[in-house]
């Protein structure tokens, strides 16, 4: 299900970065929606044992975990 949505995501991801109107605020909350769908990626990659994410440097985030999120 995680997959499906991220490639819905991913697509819609596309079209908004294609069209030059899409305003600040778009792609704000464009960048959040990627940023989570990633973390649920992780997340489900390390719960498989697919490998341990290292934290993001200077950030203090553990793994699966979004700076700010």
């Amino acid at each position: 299900m995680q997959l499906a949505m991220g490639a819905a995501l991913l697509g819609h991801a596309r079209a908004l970065l294609d069209d030059r109107r899409v305003s600040n605020r778009e792609l704000r909350f464009l960048a959040e929606r990627l940023a989570e769908a990633l973390r649920d990626v992780l997340r489900g990659a390390e719960s498989r044992g697919i490998g341990a994410v290292p934290p993001v440097e200077g950030r203090g985030d553990g793994p699966g975990q979004v700076p700010g999120g």
